[in-house]
């Protein structure tokens, strides 16, 4: 009898944690660069990620589930990135939230396959997303779509027909500038300079004169925040007068505070900002400020779309299951009219890159004016 007693008071209490398990909070998992090289881009990304969680569960959560979201500091180490990542899998979270990084996303990713867990990230580089791993989703463009943009404008736009390249040395450059030479060749432009530069720069004196010595018509500056916003500096101290072109992190409102008057008459194409002519997008721009008392800039706006997102695709499959989920978001499309939260309409690839409208700006007395508005790619 007492057997049967104990048999059944386990069944009892496994159903009970099952049950609890079913209607606790959900566990987001956030592998953010909060310190080191990368503590820019890491706040900004973790800051929307936790606008989006506090709107989420102060309207109900998802599924009638409140959002345990536990951030923690990657320290921009690909490593202490890996490491959280196991951590985070043996934590059983639904979803992973960065790295923001190309450099620790690429060692990071493998975990989260493992374990079919769906994973969003921030990074930009091509190869993230070429390797085949069906849970990984970007919330940024990959630079395969974002380089050709960029190159067509150059040509269309700049009438450049010469451009000399300045590139941060990670993998996050070297893919952009691999992806950028490629477009500027179909483009017909001529690279008269290639300069690499390393993470965290400080004297780009030696850079930016060969910059000047190139004779090239353009400079396109594919660099971190911090390092693009000395380069402006030192761009303007040596009297640099030709057009200077970016690509998101460049142009970023980061860069333009850090590098102050020397932004203005900067040219750059970016997938997200908050200076867009779109009331979804001010109204966010609101609420960021109004949390953070700054305003947000591309990646505080890529960490909050991911938020909502997960959110949509979970509410359609009316479960959480993170293998469904990230099935079910290849080929997706989430249209900001059903859910403001993703601000743009957004899709899917079968890779997990993403399409969407984009924006071509021109930094104007330290802030981002929007000078054309790029249709997505699938638009076209």
């Amino acid at each position: 009898m007492q057997t049967i007693q104990h048999a059944l008071t386990a069944l009892l209490v496994s159903a009970a944690c099952a049950a609890a398990a079913q209607t606790g909070p959900v566990k987001f998992a956030g592998i953010m660069e909060l310190s080191g090289s990368g503590a820019t881009p890491g706040t900004n990304f973790n800051n929307g990620v936790k606008l989006a969680v506090k709107e989420i569960n102060a309207s109900g959560g998802i599924l009638g589930r409140q959002i345990d979201y536990q951030p923690a500091d990657s320290q921009t180490n690909p490593a202490v990135a890996k490491a959280l990542a196991q951590k985070a899998i043996d934590g059983s979270a639904y979803v992973v939230l960065g790295p923001v990084h190309s450099g620790s996303m690429l060692v990071t990713m493998s975990e989260t396959q493992r374990a079919n867990v769906t994973n969003f990230t921030g990074g930009e580089a091509a190869g993230i997303t070429q390797q085949g791993n069906p849970y990984v989703f970007r919330s940024s463009f990959t630079q395969l779509i974002s380089m050709p943009k960029v190159a067509r404008y150059i040509k269309d736009s700049v009438k450049a027909g010469s451009v000399a390249v300045m590139y941060t040395n990670n993998d996050y450059g070297k893919g952009g500038h691999d992806a950028m030479l490629k477009a500027l060749e179909a483009q017909g432009i001529k690279v008269a300079a290639d300069v690499p530069t390393d993470p965290q720069q400080i004297d780009f004196s030696a850079a930016v004169l060969k910059v000047k010595q190139s004779g090239a018509d353009a400079l396109f500056l594919y660099t971190l925040e911090e390092e693009s916003a000395r380069a402006l500096r030192e761009l303007r101290k040596q009297g640099y007068a030709k057009p200077i072109i970016g690509e998101t992190t460049a142009v970023s409102q980061k860069t333009i505070e850090l590098a102050g008057d020397a932004a203005n008459g900067m040219l750059g194409h970016v997938g997200l900002t908050v200076d867009a002519p779109e009331p979804r997008i001010k109204a966010f721009d609101a609420r960021f400020q109004a949390e953070y008392k700054y305003k947000s800039e591309h990646n505080g706006m890529k960490g909050y779309i991911s938020v909502y997102v997960v959110k949509a695709m979970t509410e359609k499959l009316g479960k959480f299951d993170s293998k469904l989920l990230a099935e079910s978001l290849h080929g997706a499309k989430i249209f900001a009219a059903q859910n403001p939260g993703v601000l743009m309409d957004v899709a899917f690839d079968k890779n997990g890159d993403l399409d969407r409208e984009s924006f071509l700006i021109c930094v104007e007395q330290g802030k981002q004016q929007v000078v054309q508005i790029l249709p997505a790619m699938a638009a076209k």
